[in-house]
């Protein structure tokens, strides 16, 4: 709770805390407790309070595995050396901005503003790779075609060349006398 966000730099540094879980965007409580400027305890406190404001779309509790797989990811220490004692619970957009709401206080609502602008900002940019991505794949399309016509021409010039290198086949004739009917066969 000691670390603190430069409200010119919040929306970036959110950016950073925002994680892929699920297939949701989500921010863990303690991330966001920081953010709003009070302990993840109250903040946990305040939305156990009103669980009715939090649909399965707006927050959810971790998984054990999803725990220890952030755990590695992020050098977290185990729960015998002060760290997390239950699973955490992350929050989407919309949960994020009920977390703000449901707190009440001025550093909160304020802050709630940097997080919608966060997970906006993640959104277009993922949205503009997804546009190079098709990009990227039509310009590959059409270069597969050129270089299709290229070889089929190469392969024709190849061929034609072959044709003029190579002599025709001609018969040999033998010398001498041929009797007719050796002709005729």
């Amino acid at each position: 709770m000691t670390e603190k966000y430069d409200v010119p730099m919040a929306t970036p540094r959110i950016s950073q805390s925002i994680l892929l879980i699920r297939g949701q965007k989500v921010l863990l409580d303690r991330d966001l407790a920081v953010l709003y400027g009070v302990t993840t305890s109250r903040l946990n406190q305040q939305v156990r309070r009103n669980l009715e404001r939090f649909p399965s779309d707006f927050m959810f509790r971790l998984t054990a595995e999803e725990h220890a797989a952030l755990m590695l990811q992020f050098a977290t220490s185990k729960s015998s050396r002060g760290g997390h004692r239950k699973l955490p619970l992350v929050f989407t957009e919309h949960g994020a901005i009920q977390a703000a709401n449901v707190l009440n206080s001025t550093r909160a609502i304020e802050m709630g503003i940097y997080v919608v602008r966060a997970f906006v900002q993640l959104r277009d940019t993922i949205a503009s790779h997804h546009e190079l991505a098709q990009q990227l794949k039509a310009l590959e399309s059409r270069m597969m075609k050129k270089f299709a016509a290229h070889d089929h021409a190469i392969a024709d010039i190849i061929h034609t060349i072959r044709q003029l290198t190579t002599p025709p086949e001609t018969k040999k004739r033998s010398i001498g006398f041929v009797e007719l009917e050796e002709k005729k066969k």
